[in-house]
C-alpha cells in the first residue's frame, strides 16, 4: 500500500469513528432537545424551542452554570500554576529525577472511582483519617459533605490532585525543547531567575500551555465523574454543574428533552468560548 493510500484509508477510519460515535450522538441529542420525551423508548413530540425556554427560566440552571465555570476556572488555574511549577523543579538536574518523574504522574493514572472511594474513607465523620486528624487538633463535629464551601473545595482539590500531572508532562516536554544557550545568554545579559523564566521559559512554552489551557478548561468544564461519585451536586446543589444537572433531567426525573437541552446548550457555550479563545490565542501550526 501507497504511504499516500495508506494515509487516505486512516484518515477516512478516524472520521468514520469520530462520525459514528461523536457527530451521531450529537446530533441526536440535539434533535431529542426539541421534543417532549418521558421514556427513552416512547416516541417524542417536537415542541420546538419550549425546552430552551423552560430551562433558562429556573434560577438551577444559571447557578449550575456559575458553579462549573466557577470550577472549572478554579480547577484550571491550580493545575497550570502547580504544573508549571512541578515542571521547572522536574526539570532541573536533580538525583533520582527518573523516579521522581514517575511518582508524579501517580495521580493521573488512577481510575477515578479509586480516588473517589479514597477521599471520601479519608473524609468519613467517623473513621476517616481527616477527622482523627481534626479531632486532635480540637476540631469536632465538622462533615465535608454537609458544607456546601467545604464539599466544593474538595472536589476542586481532587481535580487538581488528579490532573495537575497532565500539565506537568506537557510543560515538562516543552521545556526540555528550549535551547541551553537562550539561558546561558540570558545570564550573561544579568538576567536573574524570574527574568529568565518570564523572557526566556514563558515564550517558548506558551503554545504548549494554550493548548493545556483549552483542553483542560474543555475536560473541567464537562467533568462529570468526580463530581458525582463524591458530591452527585449536593450538598443543596453546591457543587452540582450543568453535565450532572443533565443527568438528574434526563435519567432521575425522566425528562430527555430538558436534559437534552441542558447538554445542547452547553455545547454552544463551550463552542463560543472556544471561538473566543483562539481569537485571543492563537496558536501558530
Amino acid at each position: 500500500m501507497k504511504p499516500d493510500a495508506t494515509v487516505r484509508v486512516f484518515l477516512l477510519l478516524g472520521l468514520a469513528v469520530t462520525a459514528v460515535f461523536i457527530v451521531l450522538p450529537a446530533a441526536q441529542a440535539i434533535l431529542l432537545s426539541f421534543q417532549s420525551i418521558n421514556s427513552f423508548v416512547a416516541a417524542g413530540k417536537w415542541i420546538g424551542f419550549a425546552n430552551y425556554r423552560r430551562i433558562l427560566a429556573v434560577p438551577e440552571f444559571w447557578r449550575d452554570l456559575w458553579t462549573g465555570t466557577l470550577y472549572a476556572t478554579v480547577s484550571v488555574a491550580l493545575q497550570v500554576v502547580l504544573g508549571i511549577a512541578s515542571a521547572l523543579v522536574l526539570h532541573a538536574p536533580i538525583r533520582g529525577q527518573s523516579l521522581f518523574r514517575a511518582i508524579a504522574i501517580l495521580p493521573y493514572i488512577l481510575p477515578t472511582v479509586v480516588v473517589a472511594i479514597s477521599f471520601q474513607w479519608m473524609l468519613d465523620g467517623n473513621v476517616g483519617i481527616v477527622t482523627h486528624w481534626l479531632k486532635a487538633l480540637g476540631i469536632t463535629g465538622f462533615v465535608w459533605s454537609d458544607s456546601s464551601s467545604a464539599a466544593f473545595a474538595t472536589v476542586v482539590a481532587i481535580s487538581v490532585w488528579m490532573w495537575t500531572p497532565f500539565v506537568t508532562i506537557c510543560v515538562l516536554a516543552a521545556l526540555q525543547t528550549i535551547p541551553d544557550d537562550l539561558y546561558a545568554a540570558a545570564r550573561v545579559d544579568g538576567a536573574g531567575p524570574l527574568q529568565r523564566f518570564r523572557y526566556v521559559t514563558l515564550p517558548a512554552i506558551r503554545d504548549v500551555l494554550v493548548v493545556v489551557v483549552l483542553l483542560r478548561a474543555i475536560w473541567m468544564f464537562n467533568k462529570f465523574d468526580v463530581i458525582w461519585l463524591m458530591t452527585q451536586g449536593g450538598p443543596l446543589g453546591a457543587t452540582e454543574h450543568l453535565p450532572v444537572l443533565s443527568y438528574h433531567m434526563a435519567f432521575r426525573l425522566y425528562d430527555i428533552g430538558g436534559g437534552a437541552a441542558v447538554a445542547t446548550v452547553s455545547l454552544l457555550l463551550l463552542t463560543l468560548a472556544l471561538g473566543a479563545f483562539f481569537r485571543r490565542f492563537p496558536i501558530e501550526m
